[in-house]
C-alpha cells in the first residue's frame, strides 16, 4: 500500500506536457507605416463609437436597435453558449468522477434442501479518475477554451460589420431621397423650358423639331425618377432585414439630409492593427487552439494511467447492507500503453500539425487583408476627397454655361441644342456630386470598420449577464 501511494504522489508530482508550443513563433515583420498615410506614423486612440460623430439621432436609434435584434448577432451568441459549454464538456475529464450504484433483485431457485427464494442488495460508490501526465486533457481543456475566446472575438467583429453596413446602407437611402428630389427638381426645370419653347413655337419662332427635342429630353430625366425610387425602396429593405423586421418600405422614420463627412480617422501605425481587429485576434486564438491539439494528439501516444477506486455493501436484507461483515472495497491502477492501433494516433498527430500549419497561413491571411483594407480605405478617401474638389468645379462651371446658353435661345441668338446640352452637362455634374459626396461618407465608414476598435466588449458583456439573468427567472 506504501509503495502504491508513493508511485501516485511520483505522477502526481512530474506531470509534463510532450509538446513545445509553437504558436508564438508566428509574427509577420509589419512595415512601419500604412504607404496611404503619406508619411504620417504616430499612435493613434481608439475611433470608439465612430457613427455618433455624424450626429444623427435617427442613426443612433437604428443601430441600438439592430445591436438588440439583428438576427446574425443572435445566432453568433448562440455558438458562442455552444462552445462555452464545450468547455465544460472537455474540462470534465480532468475532474475525478463519482456514481452511486444500487441494486436490488428476488431469486428463487433449487437448493440442496429443496427450492429457496432469497432477496440481494447492493449499496456502492465508484470513484475514477485519469492522471493527467503528459497535459492531454489539459490541453484539451485550452483548445476548447480558446475556441470559445475566438467566438467572443468574432462577435466583436460582427458588431463592427454591422455598424458599418448599417450605416452605409442608411446614408444610400439619404442619397437616393436626395436623387428624388434632384430629379424632381430637374423635371420643373425641363417643364419649364418646354413650355417656353412651345410658347416660342406657337409665335412661330421656333421649328417644330426644337419643340420635339425639348419633350424628348422631359421624357428621358422621367425616366430616371423610377430607378431612384426602387434604389431606395431595395435599401430601406435592406435596412429591415439588418434590424431583424420584415422587409418595409418605410424603414427610415424620416430621410436626413446627407452630412458633410467628418474627418478622415487616423490610421495611427501599424502594430496598432493588430490588436483593435478582431478577426486577427480570432485568427490567432484558433491558431493557438489547434497548438493545443497538437499538444493531445501527441500525448495521446503515451501510457495513460487511470485511478479507480469502489465502496459499498452487499447483503440479503435491506437494513443490514452497510454492516461491517458487508463491506467491500478496491483501489485499483490501470496503466495502458498503446501498442497496435493500425497507425491511428500517428495520424492524428499528422492531421493536428496540418491544421495547424493551415491555421497559421489562415492567420498570416488575415493580418495581410486586414492591412489591404485599411490601406484601399485610405486611398479611396483621398481618391474621392479629390473627385468632389473637381465636381464642384465642374458643376459650378455647368451652370455658368447653362445660363448663359438660356439667355442666348431666349434671344434668339442661337437654337435649342446649346441650353439642351448645357442642362444635360449641369445635371450630371449635380447628380454626380452627390453621389460622390454619399461615397465620401462610405469610405470614412470603411476606414472606420477597417480600422477596427473594442468599442463592442461592453455590449457583448451587458448581453451576456442580461442572457443569464434570463435562464434564472424560468
Amino acid at each position: 500500500m506504501k509503495t502504491l501511494c508513493l508511485f501516485l504522489i511520483l505522477l502526481f508530482s512530474v506531470g509534463c506536457s510532450v509538446h513545445s508550443t509553437q504558436a508564438n513563433k508566428t509574427a509577420l515583420p509589419l512595415p512601419d507605416s500604412f504607404s496611404e498615410t503619406r508619411g504620417e506614423t504616430s499612435p493613434s486612440s481608439d475611433i470608439g463609437r465612430w457613427w455618433e460623430r455624424f450626429g444623427d439621432e435617427q442613426l443612433n436609434a437604428l443601430m441600438d436597435e439592430a445591436f438588440r435584434h439583428n438576427l446574425d448577432l443572435t445566432q453568433a451568441y448562440e455558438r458562442l453558449k455552444q462552445l462555452e459549454a464545450v468547455i465544460k464538456i472537455t474540462g470534465s475529464s480532468e475532474s475525478p468522477s463519482l456514481n452511486l450504484n444500487a441494486s436490488a433483485g428476488r431469486v428463487r431457485q433449487q437448493g440442496l434442501s429443496g427450492m429457496t427464494t432469497s432477496n440481494s442488495y447492493t449499496l456502492s460508490i465508484a470513484a475514477g479518475y485519469e492522471l493527467d501526465l503528459w497535459k492531454k486533457l489539459k490541453s484539451r481543456t485550452n483548445a476548447a477554451r480558446l475556441n470559445a475566446l475566438a467566438s467572443r472575438q468574432d462577435i466583436k467583429a460582427l458588431y463592427i460589420t454591422l455598424s458599418a453596413q448599417l450605416a452605409d446602407l442608411y446614408y444610400l437611402a439619404v442619397e437616393q431621397r436626395a436623387q428624388l428630389e434632384l430629379s424632381d427638381r430637374i423635371i420643373a426645370s425641363y417643364e419649364d423650358t418646354l413650355n417656353r419653347i412651345r410658347q416660342r413655337y406657337e409665335e412661330g419662332l421656333v421649328s417644330a423639331s426644337e419643340l420635339y427635342k425639348a419633350r424628348q429630353s422631359l421624357a428621358a430625366v422621367k425616366a430616371q425618377r423610377p430607378v431612384f425610387e426602387t434604389n431606395l425602396a431595395v435599401t430601406q429593405h435592406a435596412l429591415s432585414v439588418l434590424l431583424g423586421r420584415f422587409p418595409e418600405k418605410e424603414t427610415l422614420k424620416s430621410i436626413a439630409q446627407l452630412p458633410k463627412a467628418p474627418e478622415a480617422f487616423p490610421a495611427g501605425i501599424p502594430s496598432q492593427l493588430l490588436t483593435r481587429r478582431p478577426d486577427i485576434e480570432a485568427a490567432l486564438l484558433r491558431l493557438r487552439a489547434s497548438d493545443e491539439q497538437v499538444g493531445a494528439a501527441i500525448a495521446d501516444r503515451f501510457p495513460s494511467f487511470n485511478l479507480t477506486a469502489g465502496y459499498g455493501g452487499s447483503s440479503s436484507t435491506l437494513k443490514n447492507i452497510l454492516d461491517s461483515p458487508n463491506i467491500f472495497w478496491n483501489l485499483l491502477l490501470n496503466i495502458a500503453q498503446p501498442l497496435l492501433d493500425g497507425g491511428k494516433r500517428k495520424a492524428e498527430v499528422e492531421r493536428s500539425k496540418a491544421v495547424f500549419r493551415e491555421n497559421l497561413a489562415r492567420y498570416h491571411q488575415t493580418v495581410l487583408r486586414a492591412f489591404q483594407e485599411v490601406e484601399d480605405a485610405l486611398a479611396r478617401n483621398h481618391a474621392t476627397e479629390q473627385r468632389i474638389a473637381a465636381l464642384e468645379k465642374k458643376a459650378s462651371a455647368a451652370s455658368d454655361s447653362l445660363r448663359l446658353a438660356m439667355n442666348k435661345y431666349m434671344q434668339g441668338l442661337t437654337d435649342y441644342l446649346p441650353v439642351l446640352e448645357a442642362q444635360q452637362r449641369l445635371y450630371e455634374a449635380e447628380g454626380a456630386l452627390l453621389s460622390a459626396r454619399r461615397q465620401l461618407i462610405s469610405d470614412r465608414i470603411q476606414l472606420a470598420r477597417a480600422l477596427g476598435g473594442d468599442w463592442a466588449e461592453q455590449l457583448i458583456q451587458n448581453r451576456l449577464t442580461a442572457d443569464i439573468r434570463k435562464e434564472k427567472a424560468k
